[in-house]
């Protein structure tokens, strides 16, 4: 239902980017990631060994990204932010997150993982119900945590490799399989939608769907910290994608945490 997903993927990097010691405040402009630069000079760094045989165009859909998200998406979610008091903005947020528990659930079924699986289950049901449709959280409280799960690292559990590295459209950082993942992730959560059909008996199911669709758009950038082109390092293309590739192989159990 959430057409722009993997909240966990590109935004948890801002914290990472952070530690690279080249942060600057108030700037952000798509030149800070000179073209000329090439990742040759940095053969014998970590960060230089993740496949990206398409690097020419993952930076003019990086670059994209950074003018869509600053010159339109941004705005819109600032003026949602600056219209709408903390305390709706939160209850939203937890609506939009309990439906995703049913992707989370869906995927944890097909890693085999039934305790994890009964967890999310009983996430869902508490919230949806004690949780009034998921605007609070008491299974938190009841010590059900979350467990964020999507196509792409069921794919990585049964042994699928990331494959190259891919910055989608609007999107952002990606690779074959996870773009493989979302597209059927987005799929399952259609066909749940369009067989429960919500709002099949009102006149404006249509207009009803798109609106939930477009504020789901919002909140999810609203929860994500991250910005392009602020962290002022030269480099931040490569090392946005160094860091995701090892957050993917981490979450899939590729590679240890501690590795």
């Amino acid at each position: 239902m959430r057409v722009f997903k993997q909240r966990s993927g590109l935004f948890i990097l801002v914290l990472m980017l952070s530690l690279t010691g080249c942060a600057t405040t108030g700037v952000n402009t798509e030149a800070e990631v000179p073209a000329r630069h090439s990742i040759s000079e940095f053969n014998d760094q970590r960060f230089a060994e993740v496949a990206d045989p398409w690097e020419e165009t993952n930076r003019r859909f990086y670059r994209f990204n950074f003018y869509f998200d600053k010159y339109l998406f941004l705005p819109v979610v600032n003026g949602y932010e600056y219209i709408t008091p903390t305390f709706l903005q939160e209850r939203i947020s937890g609506f939009y997150n309990n439906l995703e528990e049913l992707q989370n659930f869906t995927n944890s079924l097909f890693q085999l993982k039934g305790v994890e699986a009964a967890s999310t289950l009983g996430r869902f049901v508490i919230n949806s119900t004690v949780g009034l449709g998921g605007l609070f959280d008491p299974a938190t409280s009841f010590g059900l945590e979350r467990n964020n799960q999507d196509f792409g690292k069921t794919l990585g559990y049964w042994g699928a490799s990331s494959g190259p590295y891919l910055v989608l459209p609007l999107f952002g950082p990606s690779s074959v399989r996870d773009a493989g993942g979302l597209a059927v992730d987005t799929a399952i959560s259609y066909g749940v939608y369009s067989a429960i059909d919500p709002f099949a008996c009102s006149d404006h199911s249509f207009a009803i769907g798109a609106g939930i669709t477009t504020l789901g758009f919002i909140d999810t950038r609203h929860q994500q910290s991250f910005r392009y082109f602020e962290s002022g390092n030269p480099f931040e293309y490569y090392l946005v994608r160094f860091f995701y590739h090892e957050r993917r192989d981490i979450e899939s159990g590729k590679r240890l945490p501690e590795e």
